[in-house]
């Protein structure tokens, strides 16, 4: 019997090569960096938002439009419904039902330490349902109300409000030792219950209940369709056997006693329904017994081949078998659906220049599809099948991501790629001691991460064996002001020539002019540029010649960015094969360093939407940040969705590494070395003295993002004159919103130069602890906002007004008063207000406001003291 059972390939999970025992490599794992990585070879990382399971795998367990029950803080013992408007780690926005739109009222709450509960809780506890003071008399019958306002609702789920599951995310649901039930490879009927035994991200090792070794474990994604909760089986008709390979392990009497166990053991600690909330619907799909199509290799996803349908299950499952033609064949067959990845239709290969792997036992060398169908008397499946086949989700040749080795799956490993075609991606895995053939995966795999994840996930990264070498790049050299030649007089186009209505593109003017680019401050900004500087931004640049418009676009978006130097290494690779471009210098001042990069801008006023769209892709913001329409309500592309929260998820959280599950005594390492101390590049500053002093660059306040190979930099003052103008009677600027000054108006308080006077019982108080007058009082100019209370052994900060409703001017007035008075021109920059001061934490300081540890740590001091003085007075 076992032999007639269809065979299909199982990878063992342990393969651990040689190689990694050799302590050379393991240190050589331990100082990997992705950052330095990709900065010495010029390399571009897949963005975030191409990995969409990730990207489902970081959203909080609350969703926007919940409801629940709240404590009404005008009214002791009574509750109110509210909505959740957005979520923010475990901070909610709440608004109480009744508001409407209004936003006036909305409050934060913690979900760990508010008095949160589901909808239905008060009327279980015989506790009072009441409207807040403020809109008591908007409506006469407020039950009616209700009933109207909760039809349809979502009320948060009680296990996430209270107990050891309270505001955990939906991917640390699933803990160890948590069961659920997988479905067979080859029957989408059968399904056996499977205990978690890692966890890695939403990334599941399963051990089928009934095995005690590790031999037999199987990798999937919480996200994946074989995974449903225990007892879905059982509910829906379907059988509940372990599967083929494993049954004659165990007699069937164990096999049911071991199920019995787990059913138990999962009724006192069962895993929440929620880790399913967010799998996908399956589509009904159109294939028919008989039916071929191409396939990635199920056995080998080294190369595609022809495939055909053996079974139709039902409306949503089928059965495809590889072709072999040869007298001893073994059935090799998949159970699919119509999203199943790496399913294509018939000649897919051929379009896209793919070579097709012949049936095993075909008799010609040169596959042929229409012979071939008419030998064999079958019929292609439909284009109408596939309705995906096409999508790339945005990933581009030689782009750089994690991915596991279907070899080993175990193992993640740095990975390029090196072709797109389609929905298909075939990837170079680095790290190997043997060549491997180039995998290929689905644009919709689970198996593929973007940069980071295993760092983020403290999970073993196979890194390349050999180490970058040193090499000339072509990435924002730096070079001194006084080494350039004098900037060349920028040709004049008159206005006349240029305009922006009924524009003949056909002529030899108006194919170079174009009318206005717009900057549309409301749509997303993505990763690497600053919603606050954004916003300063002029509403529209032009007309004039489109490479004058477009140099200043890109000008002031360098200058509108975190890193200006990371923005103009991405600059550097927007450009198509096809366009008409122009070279042209931009610079970008960092740190007090000046960067120089040729970007190739188009010329004709046709390809500016491309172009524009290109660039806005690469900085992974909204395709119309900037763009030559205009946006004067809802973006069409929706990117008010969008936070930059996944972002600072990546490259603000750090763990620290660890050993992959089991099976891995090979992987012994050493206690992680210190990374080698960078070498030092001399970098020439410029003094007011004449003397000049030459510094390691090393040793000076430096960011990795600095992209120096070649180094030298200039003093950045704000007398220094601007450069990279362009003239002024070529390029018009809209300025039809102000500039808001930067320059903050600092406040000197009789009590801190009093302070300064008195004795050494003042001097021991703590450096971090605010300056305060006589009456511990602390007075901003025409503002009565918080009052301090100090004690000799911690100051508590009391407040006299909720610092959700502080606006900027109120936040930059506070940092003002503290020991960090020095980076509140950052805050006024950077438009932070009271609610975006209390969601500040230490990794989000560090990244977004590009702080070292000690400053950053100084600063969140003072923001935990507003933190804790708000839930002490306001939360509650």
């Amino acid at each position: 019997m076992m032999e007639e059972i269809p065979h299909f390939w199982f990878i063992d999970p342990h393969h651990s090569p040689s190689y990694r025992t050799n302590a050379d490599s393991m240190e050589e794992e331990a100082d990997f960096n992705w950052e330095e990585y990709l900065e010495e070879t010029g390399a571009t990382a897949a963005p975030h938002t191409a990995f969409k399971h990730v990207d489902i795998s970081l959203q909080s367990s609350f969703q926007p439009g919940m409801k629940l029950e709240v404590a009404n803080k005008s009214s002791p013992d009574t509750y109110w419904v509210a909505t959740i408007v957005t979520t923010c780690g475990q901070l909610l926005l709440l608004r109480f039902s009744g508001y409407g739109d209004d936003r006036k009222a909305d409050f934060w709450c913690d979900v760990m330490t508010a008095e949160l509960h589901p909808v239905g809780w008060c009327t279980q506890n015989n506790k009072t349902l009441q409207p807040p003071e403020a809109i008591k008399e908007k409506y006469s019958d407020w039950t009616d109300f209700l009933i109207q306002d909760l039809t349809g609702s979502r009320t948060a789920p009680a296990n996430l409000l209270e107990g050891a599951l309270r505001g955990k995310n939906t991917v640390d649901l699933i803990v160890e030792g948590s069961v659920m039930e997988v479905r067979d490879l080859t029957d989408p009927y059968l399904y056996w219950a499977a205990r978690v035994a890692q966890n890695i991200g939403g990334r599941l090792r399963l051990r089928h209940v009934g095995i005690q070794d590790d031999t037999h474990d199987t990798w999937l994604f919480y996200l994946d369709v074989r995974l449903r909760p225990l007892g879905w089986a059982q509910e829906n008709r379907l059988s509940l056997e372990p599967p083929a390979e494993l049954r004659g392990l165990k007699s069937a009497l164990e096999w049911q006693e071991a199920l019995e166990a787990v059913r138990s053991e999962a009724q006192q600690n069962p895993l929440p329904l929620e880790v399913f909330k967010d799998h996908a619907d399956l589509t009904k799909h159109s294939f028919r017994t008989g039916m071929k199509l191409e396939m990635v290799s199920p056995s080998e996803p080294f190369h595609i081949c022809p495939v055909s349908v053996t079974q139709v299950y039902n409306e949503h499952y089928f059965q495809v078998t590889v072709d072999d033609l040869t007298p001893e064949a073994t059935p090799l067959s998949l159970v699919c659906h119509s999203e199943s990845p790496g399913i294509l239709p018939v000649q897919w290969c051929l379009k896209n220049g793919i070579g097709l792997e012949r049936p095993r036992g075909y008799q010609s060398q040169d596959f042929d599809w229409a012979d071939y169908l008419k030998q064999s008397w079958t019929e292609a499946a439909p284009d109408a099948c596939f309705p995906d086949a096409w999508q790339s989700r945005g990933f581009v040749k030689d782009m750089w991501l994690e991915a596991v080795n279907p070899v080993s799956p175990t193992e993640v490993c740095v990975a390029q790629i090196t072709q797109v075609r389609g929905r298909l991606l075939w990837l170079r895995l680095e790290g190997l001691p043997k060549s491997v053939p180039e995998c290929i995966v689905d644009v919709e795999s689970m198996d593929i991460f973007p940069v980071g994840w295993c760092e983020t996930n403290a999970y073993l990264l196979t890194p390349p064996l050999k180490p970058v070498c040193q090499q000339q790049k072509k990435i924002a050299v730096v070079q001194p002001e006084k080494q350039l030649a004098p900037p060349q007089p920028v040709e004049t186009i008159p206005l006349d020539l240029c305009e922006p209505v009924a524009m003949d593109t056909g002529s030899a003017n108006g194919r170079y002019c174009c009318s206005r680019i717009y900057v549309n401050h409301r749509c997303f900004s993505g990763p690497y540029l600053n919603k606050g500087r954004i916003a300063e931004l002029p509403q529209a640049v032009g007309p004039g010649k489109c490479t004058l418009v477009l140099k200043e676009v890109l000008s002031m978006l360098i200058n509108a960015a975190y890193k200006p130097g990371r923005v103009l290494r991405e600059l550097q690779d927007v450009e198509e094969q096809h366009w008409d471009c122009h070279e042209e210098t931009l610079k970008a001042k960092y740190k007090g360093k000046t960067y120089r990069s040729s970007i190739r801008i188009v010329r004709l006023a046709e390809q500016i939407p491309d172009f524009c769209r290109r660039v806005c892709v690469k900085l992974q913001c909204c395709p119309n940040l900037f763009s030559p329409v205009q946006v004067t309500g809802q973006c069409p592309e929706s990117c008010s969705m969008q936070t930059k929260t996944k972002y600072t998820y990546y490259y603000g959280k750090k763990k620290k590494l660890s050993k992959p599950f089991g099976g891995e005594e090979s992987l012994e390492a050493k206690p992680t070395r210190r990374r080698k101390k960078r070498k030092a590049i001399f970098v020439q500053k410029k003094r007011r003295s004449s003397a000049v002093d030459y510094t390691p660059a090393g040793d000076e306040d430096e960011d990795e993002d600095d992209l120096m190979l070649q180094s030298g930099s200039e003093e950045g003052t704000s007398s220094e004159p601007r450069e990279d103008h362009i003239d002024t009677c070529s390029v018009e600027v809209a300025n039809s919103r102000p500039r808001r000054a930067v320059t903050l108006r600092r406040v000197t308080h009789t009590g801190i130069a009093s302070g300064s006077r008195e004795g050494p019982e003042s001097r021991r108080r703590s450096t971090r602890s605010l300056s305060y007058n006589q009456g511990n009082k602390y007075h901003p100019p025409k503002r009565q906002e918080m009052q301090v209370e100090c004690s000799e052994a911690e100051c508590r900060l009391v407040l006299e007004r909720n610092p959700l409703e502080w606006s900027v001017e109120d936040v930059v007035t506070f940092i003002t008063s503290t020991d960090c008075a020095a980076l509140a021109n950052i805050f006024q920059e950077q438009d932070i207000d009271g609610q975006a001061l209390l969601l500040l934490t230490l990794p989000t300081v560090q990244e977004c406001m590009e702080l070292k540890l000690g400053p950053a740590i100084k600063l969140c001091h003072q923001i935990e003291r507003v933190k804790v003085a708000f839930y002490a007075q306001y939360a509650n």
